[in-house]
């Protein structure tokens, strides 16, 4: 194999596991930042971080080989997916398996000097993300299972730091699956018509006419829980800041979707990139800016 046919075997794994789109690496990494923050008091190790935030990238990646794999077969009927790697047969099966499982292998082989219960916990991270693309053939919202996927380092970074699992936790967790209900129905919007006509199930589709409604009640919802979190652990005005601003974005968000136009929809989903960035930058304040007040 020649060195442009290497390039482009690369080429087509990166697309395969989103690399060329780091959305979702994002929004898989502000609530485990949320967690190594809260648990550390600010001070989370840099080595721990920085297991984290890689293997944040290693899963995700794994994680969108595998939907890709079980959505072939749905892929090739919805115009935004119709070209992706696999589903347009420019990757096998077999392919895609091995790819998932190396990155997979790796991201267990990030956390082997962690505690145990990292590691305890890293089997049913795994599961969560080879499960979740099966759940939208059956569940009416997914999205709520895309959630506890989606922040499963918060119980991981919490044992990394910890070595146990407060309520705080899992608090941070439940406030994690609105705000993917939030994000993800936005995202869904886009896909309404393709996944209605190919059977898929999605709260874009559950929700109806509410579903703008709905999104802005799991906004709400998630900056609530993320406030109660901060009146528990006694933080200040800094905190509050960040989800402040935070709630603004997510007012953004309504002007975007209200109208239901598929490209606003998707760039309000973007958009969550910068509430996610919001609630984290509070609590950096929070622990670095507030005792310069006292």
């Amino acid at each position: 194999m020649n060195i442009a046919a290497i390039k482009e075997r690369l080429d087509l794994y990166e697309k395969l596991m989103r690399l060329d789109k780091p959305i979702g690496i994002l929004l898989l990494l502000w609530p485990t930042l949320w967690a190594l923050w809260i648990s550390s008091s600010g001070r989370p190790g840099l080595l721990v971080v920085w297991v984290f935030m890689l293997g944040t990238v290693l899963m995700r990646s794994a994680g969108c080989v595998v939907n890709d794999y079980a959505d072939r077969d749905f892929d090739r009927h919805v115009e935004r997916t119709k070209d992706r790697p696999l589903t347009a047969g420019r990757v096998s099966t077999k392919e895609a398996m091995v790819l998932a499982s190396i990155l997979a292998l790796c991201a267990l082989l990030l956390i082997l000097w962690l505690p145990r219960l990292v590691i305890y916990l890293s089997f049913v991270a795994v599961f969560l993300a080879v499960s979740y693309p099966f759940t939208k053939r059956f569940f009416a919202i997914p999205q709520a299972y895309l959630g506890i996927a989606f922040g499963f380092g918060i119980p991981m970074a919490f044992a990394a730091e910890l070595q146990s699992l407060p309520l705080t936790a899992w608090t941070l967790l439940l406030a994690n699956i609105f705000w993917a209900i939030a994000y993800d129905t936005e995202y869904a919007m886009v896909d309404r018509e393709d996944d209605l006509r190919i059977g898929i199930k999605t709260s874009a589709i559950t929700f109806g006419r509410f579903d703008v409604t709905a999104v802005m009640l799991c906004y709400a919802v998630t900056l609530a829980i993320l406030a109660g979190i901060g009146m528990r652990l006694h933080y200040g005005w800094a905190y509050y800041a960040g989800l402040v601003v935070a709630a603004a974005i997510a007012g953004h968000h309504y002007t975007l979707i209200r109208g239901r136009d598929r490209m606003r929809c998707f760039k309000a989903f973007l958009h969550n990139n910068w509430f996610g960035a919001a609630v984290f930058a509070g609590l950096v304040a929070q622990f670095n800016l507030l005792p310069l007040w006292k």
